[in-house]
This record gives C-alpha cells, structure tokens and sequence, in this order.
C-alpha cells in the first residue's frame, strides 16, 4: 500500500538530511533546534525530519523499536493473516451450508 502523498524527497535527499541531523547536532542547544535549522535549508518540516531521523535511528540499531523492514514484514504477515482467517471462515460457511443440503437431500420422501 502506497501512502496517500507524494514522496517529494528521494532517499538520498533524506539520508543527506538524516546525516547533517546527526553531524551537527552538538552545534545546537538542542536536537529539535538542529531539525528546525536543517528542516528549512531542505524545504521540509522539522516534524518530517524528526521522522527521518527516528527511522534511521531505529534501522540502525542506535534506537528501540522496528525497523523499517520488520515493519514492513509485520504488515504483510497481519494482511496475510487476515486473508487466511477470512478464507477460513468462507470455507466454515460452505461446508456448513452443503452439509445441511446433503441432509436435506437424504431424507426427502
């Protein structure tokens, strides 16, 4: 599933911003200040880098949660999860149904 906005940073552009994040963050009073001063010299908002950074700390290890490829596993897993349960009860249904007709069949004078 592809979200809904387009990607108007290529990966390269948002790895360069995740690494001037992280180059020059000790030049800051805080790291927020870094987003913000980066944020406007790319043309994007200090939130969307906020982002970028907390996903690349987060592939690289360097911070707590999943990473960008488990995610993305994750989510096929649950779609195909869903998928089987759903197949699961179409089949309950079916049989159900051709069972009562099988009994219906049979003991009709």
């Amino acid at each position: 599933m592809t979200s809904k906005t387009t990607n108007k940073f290529s990966p390269e552009v948002r790895a360069r911003a995740v690494r001037m994040v992280l180059d020059h963050e000790h030049e800051h009073t805080s790291r927020w200040a870094t987003l913000v001063s980066i944020a406007g010299k790319i043309g994007c908002t200090a939130q969307t880098l906020h982002q970028w950074v907390g996903r690349a700390e987060r592939d690289s290890g360097r911070k707590l949660g999943l990473t960008t490829d488990m995610a993305a596993k994750l989510k096929t897993l649950e779609r195909e999860n869903r998928e089987l349960r759903q197949a699961n009860e179409i089949l309950r249904k079916a049989s159900a149904y051709f069972a009562q007709a099988e009994l219906d069949r049979r003991y009709k004078p």
